[in-house]
């Protein structure tokens, strides 16, 4: 892999490392904002996972000689503000902070989709497409979960 190429690459996994530092954070803060002890555990779960797909990501980024970022991004930062915002206005409704999540979910979906839409060295699109499968699981249960609660 020419320099770069690398470079571009680096770009892409940076752009989902955010994406998921975004996601790790988001769902811990719903966390902290529900009562129901099953959709805290749910959101910790995410949080997590998305902790740990982060680590993967920046793992490969150096693996390319390239540096790995490690913060969220002002949009994320400006999501679980609207997280903050919305369960204070409804007394910590978690209707309203899962719609929040997965309005998250939709942007992370979205993220990987454009990312395994670019040319990527064959493991990399394998790391990739095992995390999109996961995140876009994680997309339906909070759909499902936004879709049932009343």
């Amino acid at each position: 892999m020419n320099k770069q190429t690398s470079t571009s690459t680096s770009s892409i996994l940076n752009g989902l490392i955010e994406t998921c530092k975004d996601g790790q954070e988001g769902f811990q803060h719903a966390a902290a904002h529900v009562a129901n002890p099953q959709l805290k555990s749910i959101f910790e779960r995410f949080s997590k996972q998305r902790a740990h797909f982060f680590t993967q990501l920046q793992t490969a980024v150096r693996s390319l000689g390239q540096e790995a970022g490690a913060t969220s991004s002002v949009a994320g930062a400006l999501h679980r503000g609207w997280i903050d915002l919305k369960s204070a206005i409804t007394s910590q409704d978690e209707r309203a902070i899962l719609a929040e999540c997965e309005r998250g979910e939709d942007s992370a979906v979205s993220q990987y989709r454009n990312a395994l839409d670019e040319d990527l060295p064959a493991d990399l699109r394998s790391l990739l497409i095992d995390q999109y499968g996961h995140v876009q699981k994680a997309h339906d249960e909070i759909k499902l979960l936004r879709d049932v609660s009343a």
